[in-house]
């Protein structure tokens, strides 16, 4: 069998959420899972009142109404606030968090952090930038660069034999992250041997190299101002917006719906 970081404690991490745009999305559930050798050793999740309406599209993909979300869930403050802590603690302690697609939970909940003036990941790690972090689809897409077919994360899954419990639940997605990238180790050797740290450093130029050519690939078929961020696992946020005003009789903001959260691999 294979040795290497994946067979070592691995942090599961996952996000559904309001829409597909990090900037202005917003969490709705949330959890992270605590991983060795295959095995769900700790889990934490969250259900956030977002502050904005939850669209349908969205619903359909996770299953949380806007009814529950107001009724069940947690200011969305304290719920970015403990993911941060949750995060920013096993990351203190050496150990990787994967995310499937990571670029988009972790500017997600960036974009959080600072809506709510709560401190940011880097802040939390005493300015140390947020990592080692694992992120399968980045990884993916360097070893097996020509394979057809779509790179959502049922897709990888049925890739490298991994079960997925219910997709789209953010603890069934967060522990398919952790297993797809110790299947992708399993299956590369030298991915194995990499060390966290590492293999965070190589999946920043990886991640850049796929930004570049998607965006030519997009000019190409006519869209001439495509433009793709090659920023990984952190996307530059755009400026800050003002909270929108409560909804009347106090509670849950106001706001404009958002797209679907889709499945994340684009």
């Amino acid at each position: 069998m294979t040795t290497g970081w994946h067979r070592d404690l691995l942090i599961g991490f996952d996000l559904e959420t309001t829409g597909t745009d990090p900037g202005t999305s917003r969490i709705v559930t949330a959890a992270v899972v605590e991983v060795r050798a295959g095995e769900t050793v700790g889990l934490r999740e969250w259900l956030a009142d977002p502050g904005v309406p939850i669209p349908a599209d969205a619903t359909a993909v996770h299953g949380v109404t806007d009814a529950r979300a107001r009724a069940e869930g947690r200011p969305a403050a304290e719920v970015a606030d403990e993911i941060a802590d949750a995060l920013a603690g096993h990351w203190r302690a050496g150990v990787p968090v994967a995310a499937y697609n990571a670029a988009f939970d972790l500017s997600l909940l960036a974009a959080e952090l600072r809506r709510h003036a709560l401190p940011s990941l880097r802040e939390r790690l005493g300015g140390a930038a947020p990592g080692p972090v694992v992120d399968p689809l980045t990884i993916d897409r360097a070893v097996d660069k020509y394979r057809r077919g779509k790179r959502t994360l049922e897709a990888a899954c049925a890739e490298y034999g991994v079960r997925l419990s219910a997709a789209h639940e953010a603890g069934a997605d967060a522990l398919a992250a952790v297993l797809v990238g110790c299947a992708i180790a399993d299956r590369h050797p030298w991915i194995a041997a990499l060390t966290p740290d590492d293999l965070h450093d190589h999946q920043v130029e990886w991640y850049a190299a796929w930004a570049a050519d998607f965006e030519s690939f997009r000019r190409r078929k006519g869209s001439s101002d495509a433009t793709i961020d090659p920023a990984w696992p952190l996307r530059e946020l755009p400026r800050a917006a003002a909270l929108p005003r409560p909804r009347q009789g106090g509670g849950v903001p106001d706001g404009r719906p958002d797209a679907t959260h889709a499945p994340r691999a684009r």
